[in-house]
């Protein structure tokens, strides 16, 4: 688990250098809000969904120059989802990663063109020549992250979450949503990677069932983090589905059902990468880290 910590953190600071490059502070009186796409952006995190795109990349032997544009796109739509979840009309939040959410270092007004400017900009990073010499790869980079963003994704999990039958969501349906709110940025994490190693079918179709597991378990050891953690652990508010009365795979496994489920998940979802050999050891790691971590 070294080896992994290790890489996280060499990848987080690529990629937080990428983003600080990509996003350059701006004069006059639209600096405003690429201060605020900045603040969303650089202020940490794990950085996973990032970390999956350059390891995963690194199975084709795509050099990271490549794979840290995408995967600092890739973090510009999941800071972009985070800024506009935290809004009053969302999830209300004051909290994210430990420092005030956007809206509330700068307005909501701001917060949201911030989130605006970042969804746009990921897709201008991801359709530049810098990203890759062939526009067919760059188109389908475009396309698979759109897929996954929007209505039939991540956009579409979060409706689900605000609508009014969440309270009443059975086990097949939390599975849903969350496949849709979470799990689909993080299978894009996985198939940019191959995208940009130009990898044959076989190869996607296990990723996309080692993500289909890993998002999954991922999304459980947040319910568990959520009931069992504490705001200073995790940097923002806990408790708040409880609070809304919201199904969770915690309230309908309890604890130690969610848990049990969560390492089924990892144990199935390290299975589909066999065919990659000791090449994924990372991303095997990566798998039993989701469901270890502490925030």
């Amino acid at each position: 688990m070294t080896d992994l910590l290790d890489a996280m953190r060499s990848t987080a600071s690529a990629v937080t250098r990428q983003l600080d490059a990509l996003l350059p502070e701006a004069a006059g009186p639209r600096g405003q809000v690429v201060q605020a796409m900045r603040y969303a952006t650089l202020g940490g995190g794990k950085r996973l969904r990032p970390f999956l795109v350059v390891a995963t990349a690194r199975l084709f032997d795509v050099r990271d120059p490549r794979a840290l544009r995408v995967a600092a796109a890739l973090e510009m739509v999941h800071c972009y989802s985070l800024v506009h979840d935290d809004l009053p009309a969302m999830d209300n939040s004051d909290l994210r990663r430990g420092n005030p959410t956007v809206h509330r270092k700068f307005d909501e007004a701001t917060a949201i063109l911030a989130g605006d400017g970042l969804l746009t900009e990921a897709f201008g990073v991801l359709s530049h020549p810098d990203t890759h010499k062939d526009p067919a790869v760059r188109a389908l980079l475009v396309q698979e992250l759109a897929a996954a963003a929007g209505a039939a994704g991540m956009v579409g999990g979060q409706m689900i979450d605000i609508s009014p039958e969440r309270e009443d969501l059975d086990l097949d349906g939390v599975t849903e949503l969350q496949r849709l709110k979470t799990g689909a940025l993080i299978d894009n994490a996985c198939q940019s990677g191959a995208i940009l190693g130009q990898a044959d079918d076989p190869s996607r179709q296990a990723l996309a069932a080692f993500t289909a597991d890993l998002g999954l378990a991922f999304q459980i050891a947040d319910d568990l983090l959520d009931t069992e953690g504490s705001s200073a652990e995790l940097g923002k508010p806990t408790g708040q589905d409880v609070a809304a009365g919201k199904a969770t795979f915690v309230s309908l496994l309890g604890p130690k059902g969610a848990r049990d489920k969560a390492v089924r998940l990892v144990d199935s979802a390290v299975e589909h990468l066999n065919s990659f050999g000791e090449k994924a050891d990372l991303l095997r790691q990566t798998a039993h880290f989701v469901i270890e971590r502490k925030s």
